[in-house]
């Protein structure tokens, strides 16, 4: 069974949440589509591995081992490195090499591996090397500000920084209010109403593809598999 020990927001204006968990048995979880791309650290028999994942567009089924521990730090959308932009990351992921027993390599840097309390403190170092950066208008278009570009200027940025379109990462974010809606105990038309589709069979192609799971399925959390961290959030424009 895996377990989703605890997560957290952050203060850092490029960290959206710190999460970690663990596993004591060998087992599946349903990851589900996420915007967003990560720094995961992978504790594995007496191992610590460095991983950048980038923004998934489906739900895909995950195996792990027994005896496991992840810690991640999920950056929010406009954050970008410049040197490994998550365009290049899209359903796919990186292994960082590593430098010592508790540090890693990026970029030429030489880097320590952070816990669930300092990883802020990465980010810092990040920023300071100017290996992290925000993408001005990727932000404003997403407080519905954009900036005094052209829509296909902001579609280019967007494609650019985090490697989905807005309207693709726009899909991804509903789908994820409404599984949350729906494990609140929300009903099947309330949600479809509250996220914002068009009617039931809209939600329902949309979570097959983005969640894993039919409206129905998570209303029921049946079939009983685990689905990675679903947070609150909200659709945004």
């Amino acid at each position: 069974m895996l377990i989703f020990d605890e997560e957290r927001s952050s203060d850092s204006p490029f960290v959206e949440r710190i999460w970690r968990c663990h596993s004591e048995a060998a087992g599946s979880f349903d990851s589900i589509a996420e915007s967003r791309w990560e720094i995961v650290l992978t504790y594995h028999a007496g191992t610590v591995h460095v991983t950048v994942r980038g923004p998934e567009t489906r739900a895909t089924r995950m195996q792990y081992p027994a005896g496991d521990k992840w810690l991640g730090i999920r950056f929010k959308l406009g954050t970008v490195m410049p040197h490994l932009p998550a365009s290049t990351l899209v359903d796919t992921a990186v292994t960082l090499p590593s430098a010592a027993r508790r540090s890693f390599w990026l970029s030429g840097s030489t880097l320590p591996l952070p816990d669930y309390d300092n990883a802020e403190a990465l980010v810092d170092r990040l920023v300071r090397d100017d290996l992290l950066v925000r993408e001005p208008a990727v932000s404003a278009a997403l407080r519905g500000r954009p900036e005094d570009l052209s829509l296909r200027s902001v579609q280019r940025r967007f494609l650019r920084t985090i490697g989905l379109t807005h309207s693709g990462a726009r899909q991804i974010e509903r789908a994820r209010y409404a599984a949350l809606l729906l494990k609140q105990g929300v009903s099947i038309l309330d949600t479809v109403h509250r996220a914002g589709y068009c009617d039931q069979p809209h939600m329902t192609r949309s979570m097959r593809r983005f969640i894993g799971r039919t409206p129905a399925e998570v209303s029921r959390q049946s079939p009983p598999m685990q689905l990675s961290f679903l947070y609150k959030t909200t659709p945004f424009r």
